[in-house]
């Protein structure tokens, strides 16, 4: 079967096979190019914030401003850029993007704290 879509994810997976991106991975699961699944790795120094506990992004071009220009690669980079730049006036979580206004060091401590709490109950 062969749809726009399919052809897209088609189309963006072969140059990034070719040429990976520093800092992010990913693939489509195994029996569904629809379904992709990514890792991507924080900028060295900054802390995990901006997703929400079920795993949500707050991104603009993954909401109302989706576009066919956006190829998989883009996203995954904007979604990075996130780690390095949170947008506070777009919060996934507003007491976060209060915390990171107000006291950026007490923002990045308590970042720090639950990721490292998130890797040792995994």
């Amino acid at each position: 079967m062969s749809t726009p879509a399919l052809r897209r994810l088609m189309r963006d997976l072969l140059p990034w096979q070719e040429d990976p991106l520093v800092g992010v991975s990913g693939a489509p699961s195994e029996n569904n190019i629809m379904q992709w699944n990514a890792v991507i790795f924080e900028p060295d120094g900054t802390p995990f914030e901006d997703v929400y506990a079920d795993g949500s992004i707050c991104l603009d071009t993954l909401q109302d401003r989706r576009s066919p220009t956006y190829d998989v690669s883009s996203i995954l980079t904007s979604i990075q850029s996130l780690l390095d730049e949170p947008n506070p006036n777009s919060p996934a979580n507003s007491q976060a993007a209060q915390l990171y206004q107000e006291n950026k060091r007490e923002y990045e401590k308590r970042v720090s704290a639950i990721v490292e709490q998130s890797w040792n109950d995994s």
